[in-house]
């Protein structure tokens, strides 16, 4: 009996949940990121790749080391069509993004937000905790397909899961812009 009386809190808690849930799929904003030299990097930029959008603290040492898996994914997968970007918009980011260029080293381009971009771009409601490092899979139609935040399984082995996740997104082809069909040439 006491199940009845709790069942509709539970189905409101849910639907709070549901209704600050980030979409996904679900297309890519434009994001863009500004660069310690006064530049600007695009999301746009890499339409036609597998873009990884890996948002991240400087500070963070999960952060420091998931660039180092990243710099070797990219290394690997760059001639596939993976492009990697960073993203970091903790306080005073764009202070210390140079310093974290200098002593990580990474093989993909990196820039700075402010934590409202970053959370209205990864759909993270007011007040909610953001858990870094958080990685954005977008495919090469610019359709975001799959989102994680630090605080899940996901990255106990990140090394193989983003591995996975990028050969099943270069697998798929890219919509032609004319009339949406695949741009692959058929075999002759």
């Amino acid at each position: 009996m006491r199940l009845r009386h709790k069942l509709p809190g539970l189905f409101l808690a849910l639907a709070a949940v549901a209704a600050f849930a980030q979409q996904v799929p679900r297309p890519s904003a434009e994001f863009a990121l500004s660069t310690s030299d006064g530049g600007q990097i695009l999301l746009s930029h890499y339409s036609g790749k597998v873009v990884l959008l890996a948002c991240m603290f400087t500070t963070c040492p999960h952060c420091q080391h998931s660039t180092q898996i990243l710099n070797a994914i990219q290394k690997d997968y760059a001639d596939r069509g993976l492009q990697i970007v960073g993203a970091f918009f903790n306080e005073n980011a764009i202070q210390l993004v140079p310093g974290f260029i200098a002593q990580f080293h990474p093989a993909f381009p990196v820039g700075s937000a402010s934590r409202e971009q970053v959370n209205e771009y990864l759909q993270h409601p007011p007040g909610k905790p953001t858990y870094v490092p958080e990685m954005v899979f977008i495919d090469r139609n610019r359709i975001v397909r799959a989102q994680y935040s630090g605080e899940i399984d996901f990255f106990k082995d990140q090394d193989k899961n983003i591995r996975a996740m990028v050969d099943s997104l270069l697998k798929e082809p890219v919509a032609s812009r004319k009339n949406g069909r695949s741009a692959h040439k058929k075999p002759s």
